[in-house]
């Protein structure tokens, strides 16, 4: 706590230069010429340097990475607030950055510094904080930052040494933000959830091909989000954007995706995020993000540079738009948590569409494509000394790939208490059931179920076919009633709508209800499986027709004798079967809720 009372916004900036004068604050990459990037304890020590420097700024941490580092954060607030109720009450929005996701790619750490240092320290910046308080990361993977060394991005030009792409667990943090395995990942959902930001960018430096832009960037404008912050992404933010890095002489330019990879004379591809990745995971949280993108072959110092006064242009366009966007946010929330967000089917995942294009223009550099004498593979060579700008097609639309309808409210039994931690990370507020009840309840069962054949992301995913039907469901007490009348409907959505590929089925969480547990002996259903069809014409007829129509079937007596075992009651009655239960009434839910001695988190 600093020992400064702060009396106006006006009186503190008229304190800045003495402030500005007593540290030196020039930042470590300015320091090497533009060519190098601090380590993790240079980091800390520059975010208290800042801390000392302004009563403006207030530096904290959120959390603890395995290897025992702070995760650091630093708070700006024109009025030196620096709790979320303090800004929310003063009426600011909430801007947060965060770099170092991927720590290789640390141009957004390097650029957020110079940022906040000319915010303190140039009075004609200080009316970027009149309507925005700025919450900026500079390391979330603390870890992998110092897995240090000069030879950790090859197809990147600059600093001289960087950090490591993953975490101390080998987890990529940048597909961890729904099943959240990472005890980072859970300290940044708690964050992320105490300041519900209003506005998100998360920096990176890509991969891919060459071309002239230094910067690209992704945002949420095909739809995924509520329709008015669809709008105002794709009709306000990003022309505003584009045109005001134009302006600046640093051109800006969608994501390159290419039809086929390397290559941009096949065309442009632009797709929704799916939640997993950062800028999709603000989308279902209704909050726009956008991803930076630095081009990994530019200069490291014009890397930098570009993606600080991108930061800077985002904040105009929110101290512009601050009353605007409030009121978009919060009318998302109140849309998503209402009885209309359920009414229709729910996109729970997307592809790209090839159906339709618009012609644009594409800033590249020649390149000819040659068959390697020594991989056999296609081998590109750009001429960086040749700029060529292109037309090209760019597929601009989305396409629903699966949909779902929507429940009144989930049932998670207490015996996946893990699943229901994790949910609290995201914001999900849920009740606690004292006593058994039973509801009528809408329940998948899965069939054909596949696993991956390696790993992912520390996980073996699944994929299945579900099919639905409506059954009498004991809820055992301890079990927890996840309402859908609340501004997380979507996250919820995304984790327990097994279709969804970010659903925690499909990552894995409940690969242990695919594992047949009881079996039978040969010796047993044989006489069993005689017995069943000399009862019953229908089953008989049943079988003839599996076995005339399946010929693998019919070859294996195992197969056989399992398909009769499936039929009786001896066979597991919870195998394959989904055990998060949907509501789908809302006068079921409501009495419940009633009856119910509720615990609400």
């Amino acid at each position: 706590m600093k020992n400064l009372i702060l009396f106006t916004g006006l009186f503190i900036f008229n304190l800045l230069p003495s402030y500005a004068q007593q540290p030196d604050l020039t930042t470590y990459f300015e320091h090497s010429g533009g060519k190098r990037t601090p380590r993790y304890q240079e980091t800390i020590e520059y975010c208290k340097s800042l801390d000392n420097a302004s009563p403006l700024i207030s530096y904290q941490t959120f959390g603890v990475s395995p290897q025992g580092r702070d995760l650091p954060l630093l708070i700006i607030d024109q009025q030196g607030n620096s709790s979320a109720q303090a800004v929310k009450k003063s009426g600011n929005i909430v801007l947060m950055i965060q770099a170092c996701i991927h720590p290789g790619e640390s141009d957004g750490k390097d650029a957020g510094f110079l940022l906040i240092r000319d915010l303190i320290t140039r009075p004609e910046l200080s009316k970027l904080l009149d309507h925005v308080t700025l919450l900026f990361i500079p390391v979330i993977n603390v870890d992998g930052h110092e897995r240090f060394g000069p030879y950790n991005r090859i197809n990147q030009n600059g600093p001289e040494e960087m950090g490591w792409r993953t975490t101390a667990q080998n987890l990529n943090l940048n597909r961890d933000f729904m099943k959240a395995d990472a005890p980072e990942m859970q300290a940044w959902l708690a964050l992320f959830n105490e300041w519900l930001p209003d506005f998100f960018v998360d920096c990176h430096a890509t991969d891919g091909a060459d071309y002239q832009y230094v910067i690209t960037y992704a945002l949420e404008t095909l739809g995924t989000m509520e329709s008015g912050l669809s709008d105002w992404t794709a009709g306000t933010c990003e022309p505003f954007l584009t045109q005001e890095m134009a302006k600046a002489g640093m051109p800006i330019f969608p994501y390159v995706q290419f039809r086929r990879w390397h290559d941009p004379r096949s065309g442009l591809i632009n797709k929704a995020a799916p939640p997993m990745l950062s800028q999709g995971y603000a989308a279902v949280q209704n909050r726009p993000g956008l991803l930076i993108e630095s081009h990994m072959l530019k200069p490291y110092d014009v890397r930098v540079r570009a993606n600080a006064e991108l930061f800077k242009i985002v904040m105009q366009l929110l101290n512009r738009e601050h009353q605007q966007l409030r009121k978009l946010v919060e009318s998302a929330d109140r849309i998503t948590a209402s009885p209309g967000f359920r009414a229709g089917e729910y996109p729970v995942s997307w592809t790209e569409s090839l159906s339709d294009s618009v012609m644009v223009d594409f800033a590249g550099f020649d390149y000819t494509i040659d068959t390697s004498d020594l991989s056999g593979g296609l081998w590109f060579r750009y001429d960086n000394t040749r700029p060529v700008t292109w037309k090209l097609p760019m597929f601009i639309h989305s396409a629903v790939d699966q949909k779902v309808k929507l429940p009144e409210a989930y049932v998670i039994p207490p015996e996946w208490g893990e699943l229901i931690r994790r949910l609290k990370l995201h914001g999900v507020q849920m009740h606690t059931i004292q006593k058994e009840m039973k509801v009528k309840a809408s329940v998948y069962r899965f069939r054909n179920v596949k696993w991956q054949s390696r790993s992912y992301e520390g996980r073996i995913k699944a994929s299945y076919l579900v099919e639905d039907s409506i059954q009498m469901m004991i809820i055992p007490a301890g079990s927890v009633i996840v309402d859908m009348n609340q501004r997380t409907a979507r996250v919820i959505a995304h984790l327990l709508e097994p279709t969804s590929p970010d659903s925690y089925a499909s990552w894995g969480f409940f690969n242990a209800i695919f594992e047949q547990k009881e079996y039978f002996e040969s010796y047993v259903m044989e006489k069993e499986a005689r017995k069943m069809l000399a009862k019953d014409p229908l089953l008989k007829a049943e079988f003839e027709k599996k076995r005339a129509s399946d010929p693998d079937f019919s070859q294996d007596s195992y197969a056989i004798l399992g398909w009769f075992y499936s039929k009786t009651p001896w066979m597991d009655s919870r195998f394959n079967v989904y055990p998060v239960g949907r509501i789908l009434d809302r006068k079921t839910v409501d009495q419940l809720l009633v009856q119910i001695s509720s615990k609400t988190y």
